[in-house]
C-alpha cells in the first residue's frame, strides 16, 4: 500500500509538470476559442490558447491583438506582476499601436489595485500615477480619460496621505524640521488633495514648535482663508487664541481673522 501510494504521488506530481498540449489551428479558430475561453473565465486555458496563436502566427495582425488578451488574462487571476511585464513587451514593440491607451489604462490598474495603507510602502500607488498621467496627457480624448483623471486624483491624494503620516509621525518625536519637510512637500507638490488644510494646520504648529511665529501666522492666515470651512480652521483659530494673536479682536471681527493676520505680518 505504500509502494502504491508513493506510485501514485509521483504519477499526480508528473501530470501536474506536463505542459499542456499544444493547441493547433489557424488563426481565426485560435483567437475564438481564446475569447471563448475568457468568456468562460477559464484565463489559464485563454492564456495557453493566445500563446499558441502567437506562436504559431507570430506575424499575423491576431498575435497583436492575442498578446493584449494574454495581459488582460493575467490581470485578471491577479497574475499582476506578469501581466504588467506583458504590457511592457507590447507598448515596447508597438509604440504607435490605436489600443495603447488601454494598455496603459490596464497597466495602471494592474498597480492601483495593490495600493496598500498609507502607512505602508506606495510603490505601487506611484506606478499607477505614473500610468495614469500617461493616459491623461497623450490620450485625453480616449475613453480612458475621465476615469484614469479621476483615479489619478485619487492616487495623490494617497500619496500625500502617504507624506503626512510620516510628518506626524516626525512631529511626535519632536524632529520638526524634518516634519516641516514633509508637511511642505504636501502643499507644495499635492496642493488640491485633500490632506491640504490638514497640511497647513500641522505647518502651523510645527512653525510655533520651531520659535517661527511670523511663518506659523502666515500659514494660519492662507488656511483660513482658503479653507474656512474645515475642522482644520477650527484648530488653527484655536491655537492662535491660546497664543493670543487673536486678543482684543472683536467677536464679529474674529470670522476674518486671517485677513487681519495676513495684512500684519506682510
Amino acid at each position: 500500500m505504500r509502494f502504491l501510494f508513493v506510485l501514485a504521488m509521483v504519477f499526480l506530481t508528473a501530470c501536474s509538470s506536463t505542459p499542456p498540449a499544444p493547441v493547433v489551428g489557424n488563426v481565426d479558430n485560435l483567437y475564438n476559442r481564446g475569447m471563448d475561453l475568457l468568456s468562460a473565465q477559464k484565463y489559464q486555458k485563454a492564456i495557453h490558447t493566445f500563446e499558441e496563436l502567437e506562436r504559431q502566427h507570430p506575424y499575423s495582425g491576431w498575435a497583436t491583438r492575442a498578446q493584449m488578451m494574454v495581459a488582460y488574462a493575467q490581470y485578471r487571476l491577479q497574475l499582476h506582476d506578469e501581466s504588467i511585464a506583458t504590457i511592457n513587451a507590447f507598448i515596447n514593440l508597438h509604440p504607435g499601436h490605436k489600443d495603447l491607451a488601454y494598455m496603459y489604462y490596464l497597466k495602471a490598474m494592474n498597480d492601483y489595485i495593490r495600493i496598500s495603507d498609507v502607512n505602508r510602502d506606495q510603490g505601487h500607488t506611484e506606478e499607477a500615477r505614473q500610468s495614469f498621467e500617461v493616459i491623461v496627457q497623450r490620450f485625453p480624448q480616449s475613453v480612458y480619460a475621465r476615469d484614469a483623471k479621476l483615479k489619478l486624483t485619487l492616487t495623490l491624494d494617497h500619496i500625500a496621505g502617504k507624506e503626512m503620516a510620516v510628518g506626524r509621525f516626525y512631529q511626535s518625536k519632536g524632529k520638526y524640521l524634518a516634519a516641516l519637510n514633509r508637511f511642505k512637500r504636501v502643499v507644495d507638490a499635492y496642493e488640491t488633495s485633500l490632506q491640504t488644510p490638514e497640511a497647513l494646520y500641522r505647518l502651523t504648529e510645527t512653525y510655533f514648535a520651531l520659535g517661527l511665529d511670523a511663518q506659523a501666522t502666515r500659514t494660519a492666515a492662507v488656511l483660513g482663508h482658503n479653507y474656512p470651512e474645515t475642522e482644520w480652521y477650527h484648530h488653527a483659530y484655536y491655537l492662535l487664541t491660546e497664543k493670543g494673536y487673536l486678543e482684543g479682536l472683536e467677536e464679529k471681527e474674529k470670522g476674518t481673522w486671517w485677513q487681519r493676520l495676513k495684512s500684519a505680518f506682510n
